[in-house]
């Protein structure tokens, strides 16, 4: 018989969390000022919005953040070889 596993989270961590508030840990850096947020002990998830304020992550969030992960990354690889490239022909001449 296959055991079927849901994310929702138990009752103690639950109730912990309502007595005591979360305890949130970064998960996952998007960029530089997008991160994802894993709660310790009900293992509930947010994301910083737009506003700078955190929200819950749905997929809806998880496929901005994986896109901007993605631009983030590229950019970031660009400037790389850029600044590689700039510094070469400064030192040439």
């Amino acid at each position: 018989m296959k055991k079927i596993t849901t994310n929702k989270p138990t009752l103690i961590p639950k109730v912990y969390c309502n007595l005591f508030g979360h305890d949130y840990q970064v998960t996952k850096k998007v960029t530089y000022h997008v991160k994802e947020y894993t709660c310790r002990h009900c293992r509930k998830e947010l994301t910083t919005n737009s506003n700078g304020t955190l929200t819950e992550l749905t997929p809806k969030f998880r496929e901005i953040n994986a896109i901007l992960e993605k631009i983030h990354a590229t950019r970031i690889e660009r400037s790389k070889i850029k600044s590689d490239t700039s510094s070469i022909y400064h030192q040439v001449v």
